[in-house]
């Protein structure tokens, strides 16, 4: 019980994807401009994560050592493809906003990682736990990043196409500059500083 749960947890802060191990930085920085986007590619990436980490986990002995990379690789990009397609269907103004970076799942190194590192050495159930809690880690780091970069650039948080979000003070007030590239650095350098102090 405690070694699921210490799996679990670990994603979460001692081992966040985006604040400890500084994976994903290319999705992190380009889709944080508000909280949903965050949150969107946060979730359609822990999606991933928990269905590849667990057919990897069965299929781990029967995957030869010489190709174990193009077929992690397979095994992912049909997760995406599915990610992909049911966003298109279902979620079609967020697919539009997060654009290239959906298919670019596949090659994140968060995926790829926790298959080469965790779900080819592990069972199925630690696998799910892993990618689920990996995948909660980036899902809330992502939608923490997206929500100051929001509040500081406009003063709304969670507006979408159709929904102009929650104001909190007058758009006039923010600050441009968190909403465009420089202020994805800023608030992530002292986003990370936060959580590294919380981790010691």
């Amino acid at each position: 019980m405690s070694k699921a749960l210490n799996t679990f947890t670990n994603g979460l802060l001692r081992e966040n994807p985006t604040f400890a191990l500084v994976l994903g930085m290319c999705p992190t920085l380009a889709t944080t401009t508000s909280a949903v986007n965050g949150m969107s590619m946060g979730l359609a990436t822990m999606f991933v994560l928990v269905c590849s980490n667990v057919v990897i986990s069965l299929l781990r002995n029967l995957i030869p050592d010489k190709v174990h990379i193009p077929a992690y690789i397979v095994v992912i990009a049909s997760f995406v493809t599915m990610v992909q397609l049911l966003m298109q269907a279902y979620v079609p103004a967020v697919y539009e906003t997060l654009g290239l970076f959906i298919p670019l799942i596949v090659v994140n190194c968060i995926v790829l990682g926790r298959a080469e590192s965790f779900a080819a050495k592990n069972g199925v159930g630690l696998s799910a736990l892993d990618g689920l809690g990996m995948g909660l880690g980036f899902t809330l780091s992502l939608t923490v990043l997206g929500f100051v970069r929001e509040l500081l650039g406009s003063g709304r948080v969670f507006s979408t196409g159709s929904f102009e979000g929650f104001t909190i003070y007058p758009e006039s007030y923010g600050m441009l500059i968190f909403v465009l590239a420089p202020g994805a650095f800023i608030a992530l350098a002292y986003l990370m500083a936060a959580v590294n102090k919380l981790r010691k």
